[in-house]
């Protein structure tokens, strides 16, 4: 992910008025609701961008930290929200879903696109407290974790689903993967109303291929936050063998620890890691082309479910192959054999076998590399999700909204 902007920080106790663009009246409303900004700016900024385009008038209702000149310099409105993605407990769901209401009676969007599950569950109670007529309403599941998509029965489970089913409505659910198609129709809500998009797309001009570094020893990179979930310590763990092997292979990680996140490393422990030979901790990189110029495997043992993980496309879009977990996502950008490999999530040993795979065998890497650049090109680039996206909000449009 890749945008340019001049930092600006928000103080999260402050509720701006929101700066309306100079937009013809008659345009349709359509209205973002995510938790953290620079959320927005990386998985549905060209979603917005293309319904700006068809004539749309977008406004983005987040918490705003680094992105809020980035968001405004868009034409779109910007509306702050005091809330986070995690950890603001009970009083602080209570005023997230207060302020949202008001949002609601101020703005009478059109269509609202609650994207993620904490804004699909709060958008969607908010819609109902709010309209006597609701707006349209599009419920983007990002990706739901395994305990949602797996067998296991289990109160969680029960009561997402639930809670799922009364905040889409009879609007419209859109999914990144089959995994997470399956489960809501196991949860009850109705086939016809969910859409298969995949992904949030990448920019693949953006994202080109780059050759196969020739530095040695071989690196291999994970990209993202700095989650136990997204399998650092599973990655390190499986480096510290090859090396311990005599394979001379290096990790490099890179992405910012998540204070929101009890499921995060500290940046303490990173450094701690960074110190151990073969182990690089970068923190955020502004621009993940120079990790691919570096690194010569994408790397992600996650152990939850992804929707497409976005920094797999990326990765792919380079022309890099990848060593994965089996899980849901994962699969959509690995084509086992043939764009990288899959492993069993938390297995060490044949995560560090596929590992050593890749980094013996240059040819097989440029193989791999070239036929994930292409399934990218062919079924994940951001033009074509923009498109899928904005042609469902047309249609919703002529639906119209729904009847309390």
């Amino acid at each position: 992910m890749v945008f340019r902007s001049n930092k600006v920080t928000v103080r999260e106790n402050l509720i701006l008025p929101p700066a309306r663009p100079n937009v013809a009246d008659t345009a349709p409303k359509l209205l973002f609701l995510v938790t953290e900004d620079w959320y927005f700016c990386s998985h549905r900024l060209p979603v917005a961008r293309a319904a700006r385009d068809a004539g749309f008038a977008v406004s983005v209702a987040t918490r705003v930290r680094d992105h809020g000149e980035a968001i405004r310099a868009e034409d779109f409105v910007l509306c702050p929200l005091r809330w986070k993605r995690r950890g603001d407990g009970v009083l602080g769901h209570l005023r997230a879903l207060v302020e949202i209401v008001r949002l609601y009676r101020r703005e009478r969007p059109d269509i609202v696109y609650h994207v993620a599950l904490k804004p699909v569950l709060f958008g969607g109670l908010a819609a109902r407290l709010t309209f006597s007529r609701r707006p349209a309403v599009v419920s983007a599941v990002m990706g739901l974790g395994i305990e949602f998509t797996g067998a296991a029965a289990g109160w969680k489970k029960r009561a997402l689903g639930w809670a799922l089913r009364l905040a889409a409505g009879k609007g419209r659910v859109t999914v990144q993967n089959p995994e997470n198609r399956d489960a809501l129709v196991g949860f009850g809500i109705d086939p016809g109303r969910i859409a298969l998009i995949p992904g949030s797309g990448v920019d693949t001009d953006h994202f080109a291929a780059l050759p196969d570094p020739a530095e040695t020893p071989v690196a291999v990179a994970l990209v993202g936050r700095m989650l136990r979930s997204k399998g650092v310590l599973d990655a390190v763990a499986a480096v510290r063998k090859l090396r311990a092997e005599g394979s001379a292979v290096e990790l490099v990680l890179a992405g910012a620890a998540d204070p929101d996140s009890r499921d995060s490393l500290g940046e303490a422990e990173l450094a701690t890691l960074a110190q151990e030979p073969g182990i690089a901790w970068l923190g955020h990189v502004g621009d993940v082309r120079a990790v691919w110029a570096r690194a010569a495997i994408a790397l992600l043992p996650s152990s939850y479910g992804e929707g497409v993980p976005k920094a797999l496309l990326e990765a792919a879009s380079c022309a890099r192959p990848i060593v994965a977990s089996d899980m849901p996502g994962c699969r959509e950008v690995v084509a086992p054999g043939e764009t990288g490999l899959l492993v069993p999530p938390h297995d060490i040993a044949a995560l560090a076998a596929a590992i050593a795979t890749l980094a013996g065998n240059a040819a097989l890497r440029e193989r791999m590399g070239k036929a994930g650049r292409r399934r990218v090109v062919a079924g994940f680039a951001e033009g074509g999700v923009a498109q899928q996206t904005v042609t469902l909000l047309r249609s919703m449009l002529n639906e119209g909204g729904e009847a309390e």
